[in-house]
Parts: C-alpha cells; sequence; structure tokens
C-alpha cells in the first residue's frame, strides 16, 4: 500500500460522526485513482464487524506501564469495501458495543489507555512489515501521538523517515491528559518532552500538529476558525501554517445518490419535483406534519456543538411569529434535550416531531422528503449533510461556519445553495426560518433553486485529487 489511512471510526464498520464517513469514502477514491490505500481502525463490537470474516497478518504486544497486553492485526475479508480494512484486536480495550462510549450514555473511562494500545499496536504492526506504506495519514487526536513516536521513540525509528500526514476533523477535543500518566507511553527522547506538553498536560492533538509533516483540516474555512479559536491552541496553529492547508470534504456519490438509494422509498427517475412530492409524502407517513407545510428537518447528533439546544426556543419563536412551517428532528445525544424535544412533540401536533435515535435510512428518507434541512452550528469544521441535501434536493439552512461557509453560498448571492444567518441567536435563526417559508411559498422559484443544487459537485474526486497532490509532495 501507499497510503494508510489510522482512525477511530470508518463506516461502513464503526462510525459515529464525520469521521468515520471521510475514511469510509476518501480510500475508495484515492484507490480508484491509483493510489493503493487501506484504512486500519480497532476492533469494535459493532454488528458489521461482528459479520465479517478475517485473516490475521499481525500479532504481538504493547507495553502500558508494567502491563503487556496482546494484540493481532486481521484483515477484512470484504471485496466490496472498495479498499483493504484492517482492525487492531485489543481484547479488554476495544470490544465493546460503543465506539467511544456505551450507546446508552456516558463515556469510557479509559480512553488514555485504549488510544495508546492502538496508535502503538499500529505502530508495531507497521514496523513488522515488509513492503511498507509510503505516508501515514492519521486523523484526530486519537491518533495524534503516532507523528511523534515515529519521530521521537527508540522503539518506532526504522520509520523515522516516514512522513506522516495529521487531519483535525474536530480541533475541540485536544485528548489531553496528565503528565502523572507519562508511564503510559513508550520510551522517548528526552528532548522531545516539548512536543507532548500543551497547557502543562500532555496533548495528543498538540503533539499531532506539532510533529507531522503535513496538518490538515476538513475546510479552508475551519483552518481560518482554528486560527482565531481553537481552544487555546490559536498560537500553535499559526506558527505550523507553512505546512498546513484546507482540503473540504467531498461525499460518496455512489452512497448518497437519490437515483439508486435502496434507503429511499422513492428514487429519483426524470423529474425532481415529482420525486420530492413521492418522497415527502412518505416522510408524512412517518411524522405527523401538516401535509401543505414546509418540513425543516434537523439530522444529526443533539449537542451543543451541533448547535441542537437551540432548536426548541427557534420552533417556538418561529411559530409563535405566524411563520407556517413543520418541523422535525431526527438523532440522539444530550438526554435533557431529548426529554424537551419529546415533550415538544405533544406540544405541537402536526409542526413538530421526532425519532429520537439513530437511524440511517430514516435519514437517507428525510434527505428525500424534507424541504429544507436546519444546520444551525455553533462550530462545524466541514459538515456533510448540507452536502447529502443538496444531493436530494433539499435546500439547507445554516450558520456561517467552517465549511458551511465554504459550500452553502447564501441565495442572496449570484449561484446561492442556501439560506445562510451569522449569529448563533433565535433572532437569527428564526428569520432564517423566515426567508426558507417565504421562499417555499414562491413555488417556480423554489423548484428552481432545487434542481440548481442538485447539480453541484460535492464528490470525492476533487478533493481526492487534492490529496493526492499532497501525498506526492511527500513521497
Amino acid at each position: 500500500m501507499k497510503i494508510l489511512h489510522i482512525s477511530m471510526e470508518c463506516f461502513p464498520a464503526a462510525k459515529y460522526g464525520g469521521l468515520g464517513d471521510v475514511t469510509g469514502a476518501l480510500p475508495i477514491y484515492l484507490n480508484r485513482a491509483g493510489v493503493s490505500t487501506a484504512v486500519i481502525i480497532p476492533k469494535f463490537n459493532t454488528k458489521w464487524l461482528n459479520r465479517q470474516h478475517y485473516r490475521e497478518v499481525h500479532s504481538g504486544y504493547v507495553r502500558l506501564d508494567q502491563e503487556y497486553i496482546w494484540f493481532n492485526i486481521l484483515e477484512v475479508q470484504n471485496d466490496r469495501l472498495g479498499f483493504p480494512l484492517y482492525v487492531a484486536n485489543i481484547p479488554g480495550k476495544f470490544d465493546r458495543p460503543g465506539i467511544y462510549g456505551d450507546p446508552g450514555g456516558g463515556w469510557y473511562g479509559d480512553e488514555v489507555e485504549r488510544n495508546l494500545c492502538f496508535q502503538q499496536a499500529v505502530l508495531k504492526w507497521v514496523v513488522s512489515m515488509k513492503w511498507k506504506p509510503k505516508i501515514l495519514h492519521c486523523h484526530d487526536h486519537h491518533t495524534g501521538l503516532i507523528p511523534f513516536m515515529v519521530k521521537y521513540c527508540p522503539e518506532f525509528q526504522s520509520l523515522r523517515e516516514m512522513p506522516t500526514v495529521f487531519t483535525i476533523h474536530n480541533g475541540a477535543y485536544h485528548g489531553a491528559f496528565g503528565w502523572n500518566n507519562i508511564r503510559l507511553l513508550p520510551l522517548f527522547e528526552a528532548a522531545a518532552h516539548g512536543y507532548l506538553d500543551w497547557s502543562e498536560a500532555i496533548c495528543p492533538l498538540a503533539a499531532g500538529i506539532n510533529c507531522c509533516w503535513r496538518l490538515t483540516t476538513v475546510s479552508r474555512g475551519y483552518l481560518e476558525e482554528l486560527q482565531q479559536d481553537s481552544n487555546g491552541m490559536e498560537a500553535l496553529i499559526r506558527s505550523q501554517m507553512h505546512k498546513a492547508r484546507g482540503i473540504i470534504n467531498g461525499i460518496d456519490a455512489g452512497l448518497w445518490d437519490p437515483a439508486n438509494d435502496a434507503l429511499i422509498a422513492h428514487p429519483l427517475e426524470d423529474d425532481l419535483d415529482d420525486f420530492k412530492r413521492k418522497n415527502k409524502n412518505r416522510v408524512l407517513d412517518h411524522f405527523r406534519i401538516i401535509p401543505d407545510l414546509p418540513i425543516i428537518t434537523f439530522i444529526g447528533r443533539l449537542v451543543k456543538e451541533k448547535g441542537a439546544d437551540i432548536i426548541p426556543d427557534t420552533v417556538r419563536r418561529t411559530l409563535g411569529t405566524g411563520t407556517r412551517a413543520g418541523f422535525v428532528v431526527l438523532g440522539t445525544g444530550d438526554q435533557a434535550l431529548m426529554q424537551t424535544l419529546g415533550n415538544m412533540k405533544h406540544e405541537m401536533p402536526g409542526y413538530f416531531d421526532v425519532a429520537l435515535e439513530y437511524n440511517e435510512a430514516l435519514a437517507h428518507q428525510l434527505y428525500a422528503g424534507a424541504d429544507f434541512l436546519f444546520m444551525p452550528s455553533r462550530v462545524e469544521p466541514c459538515g456533510l449533510n448540507q452536502m447529502y441535501a443538496c444531493r436530494y434536493g433539499t435546500v439547507p439552512i445554516v450558520r456561517s461556519v467552517g465549511g458551511l461557509s465554504d459550500t452553502i453560498p447564501d441565495i442572496g448571492v449570484e449561484g446561492g445553495r442556501g439560506i445562510r444567518f451569522n449569529n448563533f441567536t433565535v433572532e437569527d435563526t428564526s428569520m432564517a426560518i423566515f426567508r426558507a417559508a417565504r421562499v417555499y411559498g414562491m413555488p417556480e422559484v423554489f423548484s428552481n433553486l432545487r434542481k440548481r443544487i442538485t447539480k453541484v459537485d460535492f464528490s470525492w474526486e476533487k478533493s481526492s485529487r487534492e490529496y493526492i497532490h499532497l501525498y506526492n509532495e511527500l513521497a
């Protein structure tokens, strides 16, 4: 292989958010372009991974302080993925039903040990390879210590000249832990101590930024934002801009194809308006919304980062000012917010409904049948939902942050693709929805807008070419 992607998530094996979508799609397009690419993730106890067959390619031990932990590397025997997928099987660490925490809620308490086991297991495997990858591509803080270990740990010195790429998908999470846990790390050169330290803690995100050969973020807008606001890491980001670039994520156009989507009731034929009408009727079969209202949907994690906490007040303000709209929410997250949204379903029959669950098929149906997608994110490094929505003719309503700014110009400018608002306030969100309802009330204008956004190329081909150019600089 030429590129080995090292990640905590990869669709369809294990997905929590956009990271899984990226590492499950980008390798497909790199391989199609002739760049031999593979992925390795931990072996979680997910339904998909439990159904697979495996071939062992390596086994060994990882040291954590005085404990030696056995692991083996398994190759997934599945030729339908579009890329080789490997898993690090570390009994007792990752053989759990969730990726970062139990599905019922709460994070696992041994993240530090788990991440260190995974990263060392991957590097021990790479050291053992006869034909090694040319580049290690690491994703987010869970793999942020790999660029450091490759450079400064004697155990992995044979990899010292191997280039590393580090991609920040979400810079809000640093993965930091106290120096009292230094004994868990493999031995490293004493002079390299400073590359680990940030705010008097061992910080994997800072280590990845410091030590990687190339630093990327998932949009140009997000790279600019990180220089101004990255939870205290602004100066470090600015100091590394000489090796940084923002590359917008793409979407898997094969998976998100309205003409061939097996998860929606009515695939697209020739008439987009007919496609939207039929699929909206299927959405109305599932959710209690007055049929002649525009359906505005939120799809995703119900957490503050996604701005989900502004939904209740936005809905109340919108309906209270007389704007006619129906709201549908699909997702899970904060328990108190879920309870609030569940109560609103009964308070506002015909105008508000929810499905408090993770449901991939229902998400596809909402993209196909809703009129608007609401993304009031506080932070959105790239965002994929707005791209899925455009592909299915659902107009995005987005806050002007990160990748949302890069991908969705406002309909007030030439070539606009959606409705943008700037401030995270109920006044701005309700005004954006008022604008959406007004556009919906102009059938010809709305129809033309939907047709235009379905033609935007958000596929991985363009983004993968940018990654290939970056890899060629290093190889």
